[in-house]
Parts: structure tokens; sequence; C-alpha cells
């Protein structure tokens, strides 16, 4: 007896989406089997999660045909898609801030099930799955690695046929990523069928045995990127590879930021006590600062930004200047730039356009003509926000477009491009390539090396070692709020930050480290 063939988990026939100036979808075509964990590869602006939005409900295609399980389906909402089998954790997240995670969870899920049935779910997945996270914290006391964890759990409790994850791992730690994986291995061979949105193609080639690849709209390709490169994929995806960074050793100038001894008690329960930090950034320098989401970086960030000035007197100094008591208005007059890590909500306000998102950061009449008499010049304003719409590739219909209506990465583009374009004495950046396609994040990387090699003081906070080791001059970890001793990326190593990551670094390492650094500074005066 022959076996019947597999039918379909998903089809998608000649999927079509219009929107004012932009084709999102022009006619695609998706397959995906049962159990097949298939990749949907695109740059930024492609059409990736207009079309998982269809697909899920939150939207409505102009045309075109979904199929499931080998029936074709209309889905009207989320919750139609949820009641059908889908599952979906979106790259901005859907999560109410005001609320405990295990409240967040539990309306997601529906009825059933009681509060405490659903925390005690929560605690056993996130144990199985390595995604530790606390049911009673407040959604808004996460981190956005955090938050990412939270979506994920919600998206396993309901046990779907087909789980959709946009760019999941984005604000994930290696260790935490290859745990995720083993994850959706076991459930792809339980039957799960899942489709994965990544820009990170290496883990498409580790992860997926199938590939539909989006550009412009249209499908370009569709390969098993197993028999793939990085560069034949990225080919497929942006008709090029990106261009190699090319970092120049320098030696950095004065310091314009520093922490001396600094200790911030947490402003609520579920924080992280930041304990006796010290930092020193140079002119001329990019730093880099890894570790756990969920470490104290939010913290740290808030610190530095002066969101929070509770630190103590001469803790903190910008230029040489006691700024402790300063907010992020006063600190900006003085160089400072900073993009937080979340970009829709703190780095640009949804419903406001792209001009008036950068008018806000824009206060200062004498350097920006877009003021004028306490007047706003709009034809100037535009004529800014097209400029940096232009230079770092944001697509979008104009500078009228409202913050969310840009697709996650190209949001990502233009909040990093409005700050690099303010010209910056110090640029401090959380999770700068969040979401953002290879292509982008190679150019956005290219501005962060632009900027040191013109005199200005850089400091990155990221989960992607990778990154942090292609940009940075030194290297510091942040683990349970304290910050280790930093290291030059010549001496670091992924195994050493790995280890430092979860606390590891003592007197010892210290001793070494100074030991290192009176060598080099003897080598530099012979």
């Amino acid at each position: 007896m022959i076996d019947a063939p597999l039918k379909p988990r998903l089809q998608l026939k000649g999927i079509t989406k219009q929107y004012p100036g932009v084709l999102a979808n022009d006619g695609v075509n998706l397959q995906v089997m049962p159990g097949e964990i298939h990749a949907l590869l695109g740059e930024n602006g492609a059409g990736k999660s207009t079309l998982m939005k269809i697909l899920y409900g939150a939207t409505q295609a102009d045309a075109g045909e979904i199929w499931f399980n080998g029936e074709q389906v209309h889905i009207p909402n989320p919750q139609a898609a949820r009641t059908l089998g889908l599952a979906m954790v979106f790259q901005h997240f859907s999560l109410f801030d005001t609320v405990s995670v295990a409240e967040n969870v539990w309306l997601g899920l529906g009825g059933g099930l009681s509060l405490k049935e659903v925390s005690q779910r929560i605690e056993s997945k996130a144990k199985d799955y390595g995604l530790e996270i606390d049911p009673r914290r407040p959604v808004h006391t996460l981190s956005v690695g955090e938050m990412q964890r939270v979506e994920i759990i919600r998206a396993l409790l309901s046990e779907p046929q087909l789980l959709i994850l946009d760019e999941p791992t984005s604000v994930l730690t290696p260790q935490a990523v290859d745990k995720l994986f083993v994850v959706l291995r076991v459930l792809a061979a339980q039957g799960c069928s899942i489709v994965y949105i990544s820009h990170k193609l290496h883990e498409i080639r580790s992860l997926c045995s199938a590939c539909t690849v989006l550009r412009g709209g249209k499908v370009s390709g569709v390969c098993d990127p197993r028999q793939e490169s990085n560069g034949s994929l990225s080919r497929m995806m942006i008709g090029a590879e990106p261009p190699a960074l090319k970092r120049d050793d320098r030696s950095a100038g004065e310091v314009r930021l520093a922490l001396k001894n600094f200790s911030l008690p947490r402003a609520d329960q579920f924080g992280v006590n930041l304990e006796n930090i010290s930092l020193a950034l140079h002119a001329g320098e990019v730093l880099g600062i890894a570790g756990v989401s969920g470490n104290g970086q939010r913290e740290l960030l808030q610190a530095l930004s002066g969101e929070d000035t509770r630190g103590a007197p001469g803790s903190v100094l910008l230029g040489g200047k006691d700024v402790v008591c300063m907010g992020p208005a006063a600190r900006r007059s003085l160089g400072l730039h900073c993009v937080p890590e979340e970009r829709l909500g703190r780095g640009a306000v949804p419903t406001m356009s792209l001009a008036q998102n950068l008018m806000l950061t824009r206060r200062e009449a004498l350097r920006w003509p877009s003021l004028s008499g306490g007047w706003i010049q709009t034809d100037k304003l535009n004529q800014q926000t097209q400029s940096v719409i232009k230079r770092f590739s944001v697509k979008a219909s104009g500078p009228d477009a409202t913050a969310q209506s840009l697709s996650g990465g190209n949001l990502q583009k233009f909040v990093v491009g409005r700050e690099v374009d303010a010209g910056p004495r110090v640029f401090i950046v959380s999770q700068p390539t969040w979401g953002v396609d290879v292509g982008a994040a190679a150019r956005i990387r290219a501005e962060f090396l632009a900027l040191r090699d013109q005199g200005c003081a850089v400091l990155v906070i990221s989960e992607e070692l990778e990154e942090l080791f292609e940009v940075c001059d030194r290297l510091q970890v942040m683990a349970r709020g304290f910050l280790s001793p930093a290291v030059a990326i010549s001496d670091a190593s992924v195994q050493v930050i790995g280890e430092w990551m979860s606390g590891l670094w003592d007197d010892e390492v210290q001793q070494r480290l100074r030991g290192m650094q009176a060598q080099g500074e003897a080598h530099a005066s012979a």
C-alpha cells in the first residue's frame, strides 16, 4: 500500500496587498508542509510582515487565497486564526503594559483556565524551554528581551499547528537561541509547521529546510537554505552581498562620558540594582556592553540618558561636567544622543509623522533651520526628514508617514539615522540592528565607525556578540547589575564574554587584564 502524499499545512496563492503608495505584496505564493520549518526572508519593507498579518487575520488581502490543511479558509481576525490552529509572535509586541505577564497570557489564551493555572503553565514552559520569566511581573518592568520571551511562551502554550515567528531571536542571547532552536525542532518533529522570519542568515541555514525569499513584495526565490551560502541568500534578498566593514585601529581621545562608582537602587521590585559601576567612554572609540537581557542594561541606559536622575552627585560625568541631576533634554544639549531599545513608543511616537518625530529631537533653533523665531518651518523640516530617509534607505511614503506605518526594520533605520544626523558628541544605542536586514545592519554599523572616526564617543548595548565583535574597540559585560572590567576586542573571545555574561569574572581576571593593559602601554611607549 502506497501512503498518500501529505497535504500542505499552508498554501498562500496570489496574495496581493496595496497600501497608499506601496504595493506590499504582489501575487505572493507560499507553501509550507506539516512539520516543516520554513524561512521567510527579505529585506526591510519586502512584505514579510504584511504577508504574515494577512495570514493571521490582522489585516485583509486585496486578492488571493489562503488554504489550510487542504481547505480554503477565510481568516477575518486573529481570534479566527487562533481557533484554526495558528499562533504568531509579532516583531512589535502586543502586550498590555499595566498588567502582569500571567494576565497578558491569560487574556490571549481565552477562557477555560484560571489565572493560577496559567501562571503554573508559564513557569513550566519557561523552565522547559530555558526562557525564564516571572509570571507575576508587570509587563512595563520587562526589558525587550524579556517581552520577547513572554510572546514566545504565550504562542507555545496554545499548542499551534502553525507557528509564525517574526524575528524571534532578535533580542535573545546565543545560549537562549540554541535552547529555542531545540524547542522548535521538537515542535516540528511533532508535526507543527513553523514559518520563521529572520534576517540572521546563519540561523536560517542552520534551522530551516525550506526558504521563500521576498524582494519588493514579490517572490524572488525558493530554495533549501542548507544548500546556500550567506552570500547567495543575500543576493536573492537584496541583489548583492553587504559590504565588509573596515575598522582601523586608532588612539582614543579624552573621556567624554564616565560613571564613577555608580550605584542605583531599582525603581521597582522587579528591576535590577546597579552596583558600583565604573565606565569610561572615550572620544573616538566604540565601547560595547554585552549581557543577557534583564541584567541591568535598561537601568543603565536610563541613568546615562537622564531618564533616571537618582544617582549620587559626581557619579555621572559628561565632558567632565556633573550631569547626574540633568534630564534627557539638558544632556542632549551637551551633545549626548540616545537610541532606546523600544523603538516604537520610546524611540518614536507611533501616531506622529516621521517629520514630527524628528522635530521632537530638534529644539535648538541655532542648530536646526526648521525652527525660526519659535515657528516651525514645515518645508525645511520635511527636507531634513527626507534627507534622513534617503541617507539611511528608509522605505516610507515620505516625511508625513506615521512611525507606526513603517516596518520594524525601517523604523529602526529612521530612529538611528535621526540621531546620527544630529551630529552627537556622545552616542548611545541599545539593540541597534534589532529586526534590520543584513544590508541595512551593515550600513548602520558602518555609521557607528564613521562617527567614531569623526571623534564621537559611541556606546553600543547589544545582545548580538557578533555585532559587538565587529564594531567595538573595547567590551564590557553586564550581569546581575554589575559591570565587568573592560577588555580590548583584540584580547576578547566569544567564550570569555559568554562566561562573563554569567557573572564569572573575579579579581584574578581583573589582575590579568591590568597586566595586559600594562604590557600594551609599555609596547606603545617603546
